[in-house]
């Protein structure tokens, strides 16, 4: 067996709710921070963060200059020279690969646009083969980012109604600000780090909201067992026991992705290392709000603990029949 799964003990007994206070007051902080970061300047289409191609509109070029490594001081400049506004040169896979963004000017034509790129660009480097061509005009890109906002929006409130039916509507409650918690947070995350917002980086957002919630019916789940079987323990026992009941499989399930995702990042190039660095982010965010910002909710409120007893496991019965 592998040495360091022996370091995880197989009980705790963490007093959680004794620090849900401390914990309350740093989560709003970092909402109220992350929230400043993220929409100051008031500027559309995504304020203070760093908007990619999807949402601003303009341009993707993807190409190579194989064999020989590209030559990025010479590409940026070519680029430069055209006066396109934002623009983006970065390697791109091997040396002889790059990538190029850029606007296209609201009163220009796209296609002839990209045309003067091409040309601009083979006059510098010589020798170059375009592999992709992506245009997204600005209406379009309104579009994507409306689109996006909308899917954030419809999933959380999905999970609200999924939480109050299987559950009750204190549990919903806690498991939505969870996940509002979680969003913000990431946002401020890309805010404040640079990265760019894209489609890619809402599906990671989608998939964060994904494990968080996750992450939190396990623990609501095994805090509505034990509310049955401790009638007469009191509620912050209550919730530090299932807490502490379900914390080893919560720090397996998430180291795991971590690990899965530090690979990611590392060799996945650039164009993934932007999704997995948000995704990893929001594992950990998620583990911690499932614990001080789900949980406490339902402190706060209060719960009612129903008449029926926890049903007993039954063992099962042995194949070996005794004669």
């Amino acid at each position: 067996m592998w040495p360091l799964i022996k370091l995880l003990p197989v009980k705790t007994n963490f007093q959680f709710v004794k620090f849900a206070r401390f914990a309350a007051i740093l989560s709003a902080i970092a909402v109220v921070a992350a929230l400043t970061r993220g929409l100051l300047p008031f500027e559309p289409p995504c304020g203070g963060l760093n908007c990619g191609i999807d949402f601003k509109g303009g341009t993707v070029l993807e190409l190579t200059t194989a064999p020989k490594a590209v030559n990025l001081g010479a590409l940026r400049a070519s680029v430069d020279r055209l006066n396109l506004g934002d623009v983006q040169v970065q390697a791109f896979g091997s040396p002889t690969e790059a990538l190029v963004r850029f606007q296209t000017p609201a009163d220009a034509n796209p296609a002839q646009t990209v045309d003067k790129v091409k040309a601009a660009v083979r006059a510098a480097l010589g020798d170059v083969r375009f592999e992709r061509t992506d245009v997204v005009g600005p209406k379009v890109s309104g579009e994507l980012f409306q689109a996006g906002l909308m899917a954030l929006v419809l999933s959380i409130g999905l999970m609200l109604i999924y939480i109050w039916f299987r559950f009750e509507l204190q549990f919903g409650v806690g498991a939505v600000v969870a996940l509002f918690h979680d969003v913000f947070l990431t946002f401020g995350m890309i805010a404040f780090t640079g990265l760019e917002f894209s489609l890619s980086t809402v599906a990671a957002i989608l998939t964060v909201i994904g494990y968080s919630m996750n992450d939190t019916v396990v623990v609501f789940d095994r805090l509505r067992e034990n509310l049955r079987k401790y009638k007469t323990m009191p509620l912050r026992e209550v919730i530090d026991l299932s807490i502490n009941e379900t914390l080893s499989r919560t720090v397996i399930t998430g180291l795991t992705a971590l690990l899965a995702l530090a690979g990611l990042a590392i060799f996945g190039g650039p164009t993934l290392f932007g999704m997995s660095v948000v995704l990893m982010f929001g594992i950990v965010i998620g583990t911690y709000s499932s614990i001080y910002v789900a949980a406490p909710v339902i402190l706060l409120w209060g719960v009612k603990r129903g008449d029926a007893p926890a049903e007993p496991i039954k063992p099962a019965k042995s194949a070996i029949v005794q004669r």
